[in-house]
């Protein structure tokens, strides 16, 4: 116990300082691993190896995938779809009860299943949605309640940009994961729809619009080639036509083929403006997985994940027991770690532990992101808690206020996740054939 202390002070305690100074998290992993290899516990620095492990950390073709779905969400945001899609959702539901409520978590589902990313969602999305709850009559706190929460759907519905990045650490198909990550995705909606079903009827919001055929079929003539996107990526991957990352480049194809000729929304100009600016995003991804390889590297030369195996499989090895514990690490490291940052450094110590508890990674990895989804709604660090403060007219107090009570949807979607399995494997085994 004390040998894993000292080493978890060290390689973990230095990272985590770092990173609380405001060191890029990058750039924090990197400096750790100069200091371990300077330490006593270390081999002196080893520049072939440090050079080795960036090279072949990320000579992946799953790596590929990232530039292809960050590009993709900003294409999507960039030629209208977001709107499209918040207008179709509006039409199908909004006749109801609390229905422009519903529409905010329907519309994320669909829209954050194709850009991948959470704060993508709640900074483009999320703007509209609120907007369209406040002019409708709904309280200040119900709409950033339902916009904020229902915007961590993304990274749970593929495609999405954290799974891929565990899938390349854990070495597992980003396709199975895609799969798995569908029904606990639509969980966490359906909770929220009930949650809001409760706060409307509670404070008497009364029905909408009526429903109308025609403006339905309206918004659906218009979001009939947005909503091929999903289908195209994961009908192909589903059927085995092509991997995830090569979807991922059909998708861009499709894109920007759709905002040019179709929509003629789409100029050279600003598709060379979006390419520079995922291009930046890739950079800064990869090289935080570059970094983040070398790390686990040095934690596996430690025997830091070894000792941790020990120490949580000998209070117990039951696999359950061993999720919730891990659960436990997530939702503490959540709160104050970017989801990605936490994903790099923290799979490559988990996985030994995941081996000896028999525990599947596929089922893992799910619940890993789930769970560092709520630390994006979490305080002090909680990003989308920053971007609704700048996209509404709300202060970071009313925000945090707002939130709360929805932590118990996701939080039983997630308990749900993690006490029955097959709602994760099921599909990733079945409609994958793994």
């Amino acid at each position: 116990m004390s040998e894993l202390l000292v080493l978890s002070g060290l390689l973990l305690g230095v990272l985590l300082v770092l990173y609380a100074l405001g060191v890029p998290v990058a750039i924090a992993m990197g400096s750790t691993v100069v200091i371990v290899m300077l330490s006593p516990y270390g081999n002196g620095i080893n520049y072939g190896l440090i050079a080795q492990q960036l090279l072949y950390g990320l000579n992946s073709f799953t790596m590929l995938a990232i530039p292809f779905y960050l590009l993709l969400g900003r294409l999507m945001n960039r030629i209208g779809m977001t709107q499209r899609i918040f207008d179709l959702a509006n039409s199908m539901v909004g006749q109801f009860r609390g229905g422009i409520a519903h529409v905010n978590i329907i519309a994320s589902m669909i829209f954050s299943g194709m850009s991948g990313l959470a704060v993508a969602d709640a900074a483009g999305l999320g703007r509209v949605e609120y907007a369209a709850m406040r002019d409708q009559g709904y309280e200040k706190d119900i709409s950033l309640g339902v916009t904020g929460s229902s915007a961590i759907i993304g990274p749970i519905i593929p495609p999405s940009v954290p799974i891929i990045i565990y899938a390349v650490l854990a070495g597992e198909s980003i396709g199975q994961l895609f799969m798995g990550g569908v029904v606990p995705g639509i969980l966490i909606g359906l909770f929220l729809m009930v949650l809001v079903f409760v706060f409307v009827y509670l404070r008497g919001y009364e029905t909408e619009d009526s429903f109308s055929l025609a403006r339905f079929w309206s918004c659906l003539k218009s979001a009939v080639f947005p909503l091929l996107a999903p289908v195209l990526i994961v009908g192909g991957i589903v059927t085995g036509l092509f991997t995830a990352t090569e979807a991922g480049a059909i998708a861009v194809v499709y894109t920007v083929l759709l905002g040019a000729f179709i929509y003629n929304e789409l100029t050279l100009g600003e598709l060379l403006e979006e390419l520079q600016y995922s291009m930046v995003e890739t950079f800064s991804l990869t090289f935080i997985v570059g970094i983040a390889s070398m790390y686990g590297l040095v934690a596996l030369q430690l025997r830091l994940p070894i000792l941790m195996a020990d120490q949580i499989t000998g209070f117990s090895s039951d696999p359950t027991v061993v999720m919730l514990l891990l659960v436990g690490v997530l939702l503490i490291v959540g709160t104050f770690m970017e989801t990605i940052a936490a994903i790099t450094i923290l799979v490559p110590i988990f996985l030994p532990i995941l081996d000896i508890a028999n525990i599947d990674p596929i089922h893992f990895g799910i619940v890993m992101i789930l769970t560092l989804m709520l630390g994006l709604l979490t305080p002090p660090f909680g990003v989308i808690l920053f971007v609704l403060e700048k996209v509404t007219d709300a202060s970071l107090e009313e925000v945090m206020r707002a939130i709360v009570p929805y932590y118990v949807p996701i939080l039983l979607a997630l308990l749900f996740t993690i006490l029955f399995p097959e709602i994760v494997m099921y599909p990733a085994t079945e409609l994958m054939g793994g």
